[in-house]
């Protein structure tokens, strides 16, 4: 349904012209194109073929404007982009041109709007006063209501605050009023010297962006204890670690990192695009010795291959604004993830909320980030490397990359779909999840694993159902064999902590961010939220995102047919 709806071509009267295998050979026919402009010598043999067979066999999928846009006249490859936002109206309203022609092409947008002078400042050029960020953040939001992306979807925006900015604290409160800014996520920006002040129990100063200067002090507390509460009521903002964000960025001398995609996954410069790709690592499996384990003979061979088709993907992209095509071009940004792990570790039969989970995680990505990189390094002896290599960290420790990044953790939403997987690096969100798409269908789905092992111990699943319909977590069903409850493990049984040392495991390997979220039961306590946003800054995660079950009245993903839990 999903495949039929977004991917597959149409022709003029909006008929699907095209079956899956189709799609997959004109994306890796027209991927395989960009082969040619290289010399002869280090073209990869058979490349349509590889990558054909790559993506049918649902081991690894590209991020879905590729998978919509390859080889069809739109042509634009990319999910996710950044944004500048300056401080004048001509500006203000060209980003708010620029964001309609990138979610009409299938991209996704994040901005941040710390330079915007706060509400009730000077304007020199009438004499009046400033209407501050959140005013012109409103007229982002309903230019997304009215651009659907390629035809497909609808946008999606991260909006970023620093904290240090005088309107931080209506920033905050912002999305309390479900009604608020529909079509955004939003992050407060978070500085290393704010969390000392927090530490300290001090206050910290707030800067006015036209000027530079403090317009006045809060206590830090007060500050982080409203963010908290509006992430417990609502689940937003998230938060970003911008000083742990740009510490860890390749290429300063090209600027620094104010906003990220939609997601939070993708730290990026103003215009900077970034092209994603995920591997199904639940298909990476052998029996061995009587158990099963982690094939990584296999995942070697796949890991490269993918480095290579998304360095690829970036030559055929069409880029929707000329800066974006150069700034793109200037750093090769390319983002490698996952999207199954949760299937892995049941194949594995190790419980998501484990030591030996994180151990397998650890092991995991550092494998794929070693062989990725290494990828990186070949193909810049190939091609070159990326054109801002000198000045970047790489230049300076002599290690010639042909992307400034290479690895990331995305969401994976649709794809996972497609691939049959659980998204990202999630746990089940439940054993029977219900995913509502854009056009409010929704699609129930009961894991496929647990059905097969729920049969082979002798239950009958159809007498289940009615507890899946109620509670996203089977660990107190009593009537489920003991090793099942604590096999299938969801969001809802994992402990906040641990979520937030699983993402920063994945972080530790990735080399842009990791989109993660905590979920929360609905009776988490505000205190819950905020030892979440402390340990994942102590831990080095460069953001988080908290979600308490019914803190929306609208949810993507549920438990129940017929309710939300």
């Amino acid at each position: 349904m999903v495949l039929r709806q977004r991917y597959l071509a149409r022709n003029g009267n909006g008929r699907v012209i095209e079956t899956p295998r189709q799609m997959f050979k004109r994306i890796a026919a027209d991927v395989a194109r960009a082969e040619r402009r290289y010399p002869d010598k280090t073209r990869l043999p058979r490349a349509a073929m590889r990558f054909y067979e790559m993506m049918a066999s649902l081991d690894f999928l590209p991020n879905s404007p590729t998978l919509m846009n390859a080889g069809r006249p739109l042509q634009q490859l990319s999910a996710c982009f950044v944004l500048p936002v300056e401080d004048s109206l001509s500006e203000i309203l060209e980003s708010v041109r620029n964001q309609a022609l990138i979610h009409q092409s299938g991209g996704g947008t994040g901005f941040s709007f710390s330079r915007l002078r706060p509400q009730d400042d000077f304007v020199a050029s009438t004499s009046g006063v400033a209407s501050g960020p959140l005013s012109f953040m409103r007229i982002f939001n309903l230019t997304t209501d009215v651009i659907k992306q390629g035809g497909m979807r609808r946008g999606a925006n991260m909006g970023v605050l620093r904290v240090d900015h005088p309107d931080i604290l209506d920033f905050i409160a912002l999305k309390t009023n479900p009604h608020e800014m529909t079509n955004f996520n939003l992050s407060v920006g978070l500085t290393d010297a704010f969390m000392e002040a927090r530490r300290r129990n001090e206050r910290y100063p707030l800067l006015n962006p036209r000027t530079g200067r403090p317009v006045g002090r809060i206590p830090a507390r007060t500050v982080f204890d409203r963010l908290v509460a509006a992430a417990w009521t609502s689940g937003e903002p998230g938060v970003l670690y911008l000083d742990t964000i740009n510490r860890a960025n390749p290429v300063a001398h090209l600027g620094a990192i104010e906003a990220t995609n939609p997601c939070g996954e993708q730290p990026l410069l103003p215009y900077e695009s970034c092209t994603l790709g995920s591997i199904n690592v639940a298909r990476y499996l052998l029996r061995q010795h009587g158990r099963t384990e982690i094939d990584y003979s296999r995942l070697a061979e796949t890991i490269p291959l993918a480095v290579r088709f998304l360095d690829d993907v970036l030559d055929r992209n069409r880029y929707p604004l000329p800066e974006i095509e150069a700034a793109t071009l200037r750093t090769r940004k390319i983002g490698l993830g996952i999207m199954g792990f949760a299937d892995l570790l049941i194949a594995l039969d190790i419980p998501y909320d484990t030591e030996e989970a994180l151990r397998t995680a650890s092991r995991l990505m550092a494998f794929v980030q070693s062989h990725a990189h290494d990828a990186s390094r070949r193909l810049a002896e190939e091609r070159g490397p990326f054109p801002g290599y000198e000045g970047s960290r790489f230049a300076r420790r002599r290690d010639p990359r042909r992307h400034a990044t290479v690895t990331t953790i995305a969401p994976t939403g649709t794809i996972s779909i497609l691939a049959g997987c659980t998204p990202g690096i999630e746990p089940l969100y439940a054993v029977q999840t219900v995913r509502t798409i854009m056009d409010g269908t929704r699609l129930v789905t009961l894991h496929p694993a647990f059905r097969r092992m729920a049969r082979a111990a002798g239950l009958d699943v159809s007498r289940l159902l009615p507890h899946l319909n109620e509670s996203p977590s089977i660990r107190h069903h009593f009537g489920v064999p003991p090793h099942l409850r604590r096999l299938f493990v969801t969001a809802h049984d994992v402990d906040p902590a641990h979520h937030v040392r699983m993402q920063a495991i994945f972080q530790h390997y990735s080399d842009s961010g990791v989109s993660k979220t905590v979920n929360l039961p609905n009776a988490a306590t505000t205190a819950q939220v905020a030892d979440a946003f402390l340990l994942a800054y102590r831990l080095g995660c460069k953001g988080l995102t908290v979600f308490r079950t019914g803190s929306r009245a609208q949810q993507v993903l549920s438990c129940a047919v017929t309710q939300t839990c």
